[in-house]
């Protein structure tokens, strides 16, 4: 079923119809941004060229399309295929935020002076071919790499088919989401993908017969690299664990030639010298506010200080850009409203709700006695 916004300024058709097929095969061409592969995903809408070179992924909020990270298509073609695709928006009343942008796209707007440029956090970045060499040089990587291999954990690689069948990778990502302090979200963290492997790898760490943890890495194509998209795992997975899973994928990759590797964005990072200034003040204090207390819900610095402990070899920015030369309070809504799924209230509603029966566990456990 699609919905066309006529031959003048491209289409737009619903990921798991026919356009879906044609999306994959121009990111497995193209994809050069960290999450192009990511647009594939449940739940997104593609929106494609007029000439049916490039394709885009985005979810609808509020009147406005929130683009996961920016147009897929040739370099030279950026520029021009952007300007289409806000065009299409434009024609339907709506407009464009590409949210998770990387610098190819972040430098054709920056000297336009007509969009807001917000920088989101940064992305770590290695080159496996120099992993050996990055845990030999550090002690503290290898203690905890040891401290799971002397708890008996190994990691194997899975097929996709094998994996896809697996109630016990089901098992530890259900185990996973019950220690969120948000419900489920949407767009760019899916936390299901395990009907959607057949272009990932997928890395499991068992520990006798029981699976503790797996790690699902997805192709950056253009980039002869992959993101590590997630790595859920039981709460009882002992320390070092997730450690070892991004060691035997990084080596993984190495044997195979593999020149990029991230683990995506970490919001807010302060590696990455994220500043505020020149942006609104209202954003400047929201944000600001997210990293200091936002940990209840989500913590940003725990998984900042986790990728950094892995030794990068850099940190790249990530940004948003919106229309205008502000950062509205319209466009942070509807980047709230494209990962809840419906209304961010609604969603912020259910996280407080969450976050009170945690806090209530956890006076009864310490009435009780019994570890937190």
């Amino acid at each position: 079923m699609a919905a066309g916004a006529g031959r003048a300024l491209g289409w737009v058709t619903w990921v798991g119809d026919a356009g879906w097929g044609e999306a994959r095969e121009i990111v497995l061409r193209h994809g050069w941004n960290a999450v192009a592969y990511q647009i594939l995903n449940p739940g997104m809408r593609h929106w494609f060229s007029r000439e049916r070179d490039a394709v885009a992924g985005y979810v609808a909020f509020a009147g406005v399309w929130v683009v996961a990270g920016a147009p897929v298509c040739t370099p030279e073609r950026l520029p021009h295929v952007a300007m289409e695709l806000e065009a299409t928006a434009r024609s339907r009343g709506d407009r464009v935020l590409f949210f998770g942008a990387g610098s190819r796209l972040e430098h054709h707007y920056a000297a336009s002076g007509n969009r807001s440029l917000v920088q989101l956090g940064a992305q770590p970045v290695w080159d496996p071919a120099g992993w050996a060499a990055i845990v030999r040089g550090k002690r503290s990587l290898r203690a905890q790499l040891h401290r799971a291999r002397n708890k008996n954990v190994r990691v194997d690689e899975w097929s996709p088919s094998r994996a896809r069948a697996s109630g016990a990778l089901r098992d530890v990502l259900a185990a996973w989401l019950e220690t969120r302090g948000l419900p489920p979200l949407g767009f760019l963290v899916s936390p299901d993908l395990l009907d959607t492997l057949d272009d990932r790898r997928i890395f499991v760490a068992s520990r006798g017969a029981s699976v503790v943890a797996f790690l699902v890495a997805t192709p950056v194509p253009a980039r002869q690299g992959w993101l590590v998209e997630q790595w859920p795992r039981r709460p009882e997975a002992p320390n070092g664990t997730t450690h070892l899973m991004v060691d035997a994928a990084m080596r993984a990759f190495a044997l195979d030639g593999a020149r990029y590797v991230t683990l995506g964005l970490a919001p807010l990072a302060e590696h990455a010298g994220v500043t505020f200034q020149g942006q609104p003040a209202w954003l400047r204090g929201a944000l600001h506010w997210v990293r200091a207390h936002g940990r209840r819900f989500y913590n940003f610095a725990g998984l900042e200080a986790f990728k950094a402990s892995l030794q990068p070899t850099r940190w790249e920015p990530i940004f948003a850009i919106a229309p205008g030369t502000r950062f509205t309070p319209g466009m942070l809504r509807a980047v709230a409203g494209a990962f809840s799924g419906g209304s961010p209230e609604r969603l912020m509603a259910r996280a407080l709700v969450m976050a009170m029966r945690e806090e209530r566990r956890r006076l009864r456990r310490t009435v009780s006695g019994r570890p937190p």
